[in-house]
C-alpha cells in the first residue's frame, strides 16, 4: 500500500512540517481497524488531501456543509466516488489553524499534540469512524487515544478513555 497525503497550506498561521502532518494521517489509516465497505481493500493504494485554512475559509465551509456558524477545527469529506472508478481518494480533511492553536491554548494542551489529534481525528472520519452516537463516539475517542499514545503524545481526552488495543 503506499499513501499518498496532499498538504496544501492556505493559512497564514504557523503550521506543523508536512512531513509531520503525513506522518499523523499515516499513523491513523495503519493504527485503524478496517470498517466494512468504507475503506480500501488492504493493500491498496490511497490518497488524502489536507488543507490547512483560517477562519475565514473555514467559516465559508461549516456554514455550507454543516449549517453552522463560525470555523470549526476540523471537517472530513469522504470521498463518494463510485466503485467502478477504481480511484484511491479516501477524501479530504480540512483543519483550521487558528481554531487548533486557540483550542490547544484554552485546554492546556501542547499545540503539537493537539494538532495531532486533529489529522488523526479527521482521518478516521475518512475511514468511516464518527461520534454522532455514544457508543460510536467512545470507540472513535479510544482509537484516537491509542493512536496518538503510539506517537508519543497523551489522551486528548484527559483520564476519561481506555486505549483500545486494535
Amino acid at each position: 500500500m503506499s499513501l499518498l497525503v496532499d498538504i496544501q497550506c492556505a493559512s497564514r498561521e504557523p503550521v506543523p512540517a508536512e512531513d509531520d502532518l503525513r506522518g499523523w494521517v499515516a499513523a491513523a489509516v495503519d493504527g485503524a481497524p478496517r470498517l466494512r465497505g468504507k475503506q480500501p481493500d488492504p493493500g491498496a493504494d490511497m490518497e488524502i488531501a489536507v488543507r490547512l485554512v483560517d477562519s475565514q475559509e473555514m467559516t465559508r465551509l461549516n456554514s455550507a456543509y454543516r449549517g453552522a456558524n463560525g470555523p470549526t477545527n476540523v471537517l472530513s469529506f469522504p470521498a463518494e466516488l463510485p466503485p467502478e472508478l477504481r480511484q484511491p481518494l479516501l477524501g479530504d480533511i480540512v483543519i483550521c489553524a487558528p481554531v487548533v492553536r486557540a483550542q490547544a491554548r484554552q485546554q492546556g494542551k501542547a499545540l503539537q499534540a493537539h494538532w495531532a489529534h486533529m489529522a488523526v481525528h479527521g482521518t478516521l472520519h475518512l475511514l468511516g469512524y464518527d461520534h454522532i452516537e455514544e457508543a460510536d463516539a467512545t470507540v472513535m475517542e479510544s482509537l484516537e487515544t491509542t493512536i496518538l499514545g503510539r506517537l508519543d503524545f497523551d489522551c486528548p481526552y484527559g483520564d476519561g478513555v481506555e486505549q483500545s488495543t486494535p
